[in-house]
């Protein structure tokens, strides 16, 4: 295993509760080296964190593992599927009217 893929388990297996659901693979092409990572699903939270701070944080310091064996690292992480996609909240329509049925007879 090389160092920048050992460098990504040891740090994901660090931050989520299922350490033994981690799992990396490495390929190297035209642009350079990518590394996917796969997590159990309940830990994708830990890994990604909050507005993706941890992940950015991760990529900024494989980035620099890299620069170190002057080679371009990059990191994909899987999203499980079933996963939340990227709008997990369900949209309403803006043709759709509004159930104010519980504030209708207020005094205020």
């Amino acid at each position: 295993m090389e160092s920048d893929q050992k460098f990504v388990e040891d740090v994901v297996k660090a931050i989520v509760n299922n350490p033994g659901d981690v799992k990396t693979s490495r390929i190297i092409d035209e642009r350079g080296v990518l590394i996917t990572l796969d997590v159990n699903p309940a830990d994708m939270g830990y890994v990604i964190g909050r507005q993706g701070q941890t992940a950015r944080s991760i990529r900024t310091l494989l980035k620099i593992v890299g620069a170190k064996n002057n080679a371009r690292v990059n990191l994909k992480i899987n999203e499980p599927a079933g996963g939340r996609g990227p709008n997990p909240r369900p949209a309403q329509s803006a043709n759709e009217p509004i159930d104010t049925s519980a504030v209708d007879n207020l005094e205020i």
